[in-house]
Formats: C-alpha cells, sequence, structure tokens
C-alpha cells in the first residue's frame, strides 16, 4: 500500500490518532511516523486496516455493500438494514414459522419487521447496563402496528 492510499484510508476509518493507536496497540508516535512518512507503516498495521475499513468481511462481489458495525454489533446490508447476531442465528426458524402462519391463516400481507432486542453482552463478569445500540421498545412496535392498521382500514 502506498503511503498516500494509507493516510486517506487511515483517516477515513479513525477520529484521531489516540483511537488508532489502541486499535493497533502501538503508541501514539509511532502512528504519528506512520502518517508523516518518517518510517514505513508496519505490513501487519496496512492489513489491519484494510480489514477495519472492509468491515471485515471477505474481498468478494457477493459482499459488495455489506458492512459490519463494530460498535453497535450489527450486520448492515446494502439497503440498510441492521441484523444482529441472535437474528441471523434464529433466522430460518423466523422464516419458517411465518410461512407456517401464512399458510394457517392465508395472509395476503407482509408485516414489517422491526429490528429485535437483544440482550447486552458480558463484560467482566457482568452485564452492561447501557445498550449499545438503537433498539426498537415493545411500546414503539405497537405504536408502529396501530399506524399500519390505519393505514390498511
Amino acid at each position: 500500500m502506498l503511503h498516500e492510499s494509507f493516510v486517506t484510508l487511515f483517516w477515513q476509518v479513525f477520529d484521531e490518532v489516540n483511537q488508532a493507536s489502541e486499535y493497533f496497540h502501538v503508541r501514539p508516535i509511532t502512528v504519528k511516523r506512520w502518517l508523516s512518512g518518517t518510517i514505513d507503516v508496519n505490513p501487519m498495521a496496512e492489513k489491519l486496516l484494510l480489514i477495519r475499513a472492509r468491515g471485515y468481511l471477505p474481498d468478494d462481489t457477493r459482499w459488495t455493500g455489506f458492512r459490519i458495525d463494530e460498535d453497535d454489533a450489527v450486520l448492515i446490508t446494502p439497503e440498510g438494514r441492521r441484523f444482529s447476531p441472535k437474528e441471523l442465528d434464529s433466522w430460518a426458524l423466523r422464516f419458517d414459522t411465518f410461512h407456517a402462519l401464512k399458510r394457517m391463516y392465508e395472509l395476503d400481507y407482509i408485516p414489517v419487521r422491526t429490528n429485535v432486542i437483544t440482550p447486552l453482552p458480558f463484560r467482566g463478569g457482568r452485564r452492561i447496563q447501557k445498550p449499545e445500540g438503537k433498539t426498537v421498545t415493545k411500546e414503539k412496535k405497537k405504536e408502529l402496528r396501530k399506524i399500519q392498521a390505519k393505514r390498511k382500514a
């Protein structure tokens, strides 16, 4: 990777030098030297930067547009839909259940899916108290259903 392309990609991914130094596990002065060009960039740091910029997904045309938001721990599709790991894990079961209900009750509409609230992960033996991503509460889901029912009526 050329120095100019490294600097350009670096500032697209990171907001400040300290954030990058924590990510690469080096001191901030090392990152500043990489950016100024006084020393060559570590090849492993280049690879890590490319992986982070790509969103941890393979460099394949089938994954074009997909990315992973590591702060919210979700997979984001090119259309902007967000899937948590728990949602992806239960996707086949949901699909089968939906089509069974559709056949049983002869439904002719497709309900709009909202984000599912997943339990927060454990850190240091305790469950995190503050949600790290945008979640939809039960009350908000009920409001959305009422709005949809009014539109159909």
